[in-house]
């Protein structure tokens, strides 16, 4: 395919300007942009010299015919936005989560496996260089068989954030669609993509949230945190959304392995960490331990020799990763290079899907439901 595709983006925040810097590495054309503010829209798209703006979808898919879509809105918006892309014959490119639910997520990924479109799900931390490395280490049976993979995470997050999108369930929000989907991508990407049974539970801890105006960048949010939280002209929000969960699944190791693989997932999402943040995976030969919550590094092998040893970077992974600053703008470059390639008929590796997508949307109601206790209190 010879021509430049044409992208049109939904969405002027973080994620929007993010997606349109992605788009334009990759070699497309970033053709419009729609939010729902129409000023804050229009002052997005002259600072980043995209053509056309506007607040209604159905038009601006209408007026600027796109080849891709890149939905960077809140997950509980996504459901007739893809599908109205869908209907246009548009790949689409689409932040997590999918959609607020199961059922939804999978409405849409048969809508789009019908009409033949390609589909990408921007659970993209599986391209941190880290865990690129490592997934290249258990390939090459430097762990040996795989037994155990263990995420311990605890982000200290605000109480105080100001309500919006990720406070709420149908909008979205939580801590399982937005970090879990992360390390779900991370562990399969590493160990094998098969996920055979999954059990969990969460914990909303926060309660409620400061309702205030002004607020259209989830990564400036921490900015507009109220000075006087006692303020009894404060408006506030109730959130009905997990803020820590404890996740165990099995997966099936792409490597030889006798057994299924068991994984913790363990997240705080309010509360201090003491020890760093990590991620390790335990092999039957050996181990490899990843500082930070989603493998940033440095990464270190124990092996023979019964002491852990920091590895460096392999050049060749190195020099696959694109070289951009902050490591979630990174992984969406990564993604969508590889995205834009597929669909121009490029060969490339397997990646993120509307697949893995309704997959995780479907798992994370079933850890919601939080149904799988036995209770032994009449035990002795």
């Amino acid at each position: 395919m010879d021509k430049q595709l044409k992208v049109l983006v939904y969405g002027v925040g973080f994620a929007g300007q993010g997606h349109s810097d992605a788009f334009r590495y990759a070699g497309a054309e970033v053709v419009g942009i729609v939010g729902r503010n129409e000023s804050v829209v229009d002052e997005v798209a002259r600072k980043m010299a995209i053509p056309y703006s506007g607040i209604n979808w159905r038009q601006a898919l209408q007026d600027c015919k796109p080849d891709i879509v890149s939905i960077a809105t809140p997950g509980g918006a996504h459901y007739e936005a893809i599908t109205q892309a869908i209907e246009h014959g548009c790949h689409i490119h689409c932040d997590k989560p999918l959609t607020a639910e199961g059922d939804s997520a999978k409405a849409l990924n048969d809508l789009a496996a019908a009409k033949g479109v390609k589909t990408a799900y921007a659970a993209s931390f599986c391209y941190m260089p880290e865990i690129l490395h490592a997934k290249k280490l258990v390939a090459d049976g430097v762990i040996g068989e795989p037994l155990e993979v263990e995420f311990i995470s605890h982000f200290n997050l605000e109480r105080y954030i100001p309500f919006g999108w990720s406070h709420r369930r149908e909008a979205g929000g939580g801590r399982l669609n937005n970090n879990f989907t992360h390390l779900l991508s991370i562990a399969t990407s590493v160990i094998g993509d098969k996920i055979l049974a999954i059990s969990g539970e969460v914990r909303n801890d926060m309660g409620k949230a400061p309702i205030v105006d002004g607020v259209h960048n989830f990564k400036t949010r921490r900015e507009f945190i109220p000075e006087n939280i006692d303020s009894p002209d404060l408006e506030w929000g109730e959130t009905d959304v997990e803020w820590s969960y404890t996740v165990l699944a099995q997966l099936e190791s792409r490597s030889p392995a006798k057994h299924p693989v068991s994984v913790l997932f363990r997240h705080g999402g309010l509360h201090p960490r003491f020890h760093e943040d990590h991620i390790v995976f335990y092999g039957s030969e050996g181990a490899i331990y990843i500082k930070g919550h989603y493998g940033s590094g440095p990464l270190y092998i124990y092996g023979d020799s019964g002491e852990w040893h920091e590895t460096p970077l392999p050049s060749d992974i190195a020099a696959r990763v694109p070289d951009i600053a902050g490591d979630t703008e990174r992984n969406w470059t990564y993604l969508i290079r590889e995205f834009v390639k597929d669909i121009q008929g490029i060969p490339v590796d397997k990646y993120p899907t509307f697949r893995e997508g309704c997959q995780y949307q479907q798992i994370i109601d079933l850890i919601r439901k939080n149904d799988r206790w036995v209770d032994v209190s009449h035990l002795l």
